[in-house]
């Protein structure tokens, strides 16, 4: 790795090493928890909604999440390595592609995502030897 590359690693891993993200991606449903600073108060506002992408660019990664507020699409860019976020996993969606825009154009049903399964174990029936 050349200098640059060397000092936003390290950047990274320090912003990183007190911080625990869920594993998420698009299609899965997060709250996040910003920090909001109003004058001299401080507040945190939660904001849930559907990932529709990630974007993973090193120090600069973020993620883009979708909510529906009074009827209205909402979208918002959130900073992966933020001091101000956390990020909290709400349930999986089963999908298949890593970004999702096309949710924009869809309302109802139609924008619904099924759930993924979670991690089922498929048991070996065991034959008797003889």
């Amino acid at each position: 790795m050349n200098l640059l590359q060397t000092l936003e690693h390290e950047h990274l891993l320090k912003l990183a090493e007190n911080k625990v993200f869920p594993d998420f991606r698009a299609g899965d449903t997060v709250r996040v928890h910003v920090k909001v600073v109003e004058g001299e108060r401080e507040r945190v506002q939660p904001y849930e909604g559907v990932v529709l992408g990630r974007k993973n660019r090193g120090i600069n990664s973020s993620f883009r999440v979708r909510k529906l507020s009074n009827g209205e699409g909402v979208e918002r860019v959130f900073p992966l390595y933020s001091p101000n976020i956390r990020v909290e996993l709400i349930r999986q969606g089963d999908v298949c592609r890593a970004k999702l825009y096309y949710l924009r154009g869809l309302t109802g049903k139609r924008a619904r995502i099924a759930e993924r399964r979670r991690d089922v174990k498929k048991t070996v029936a065991s034959t008797p030897s003889a």
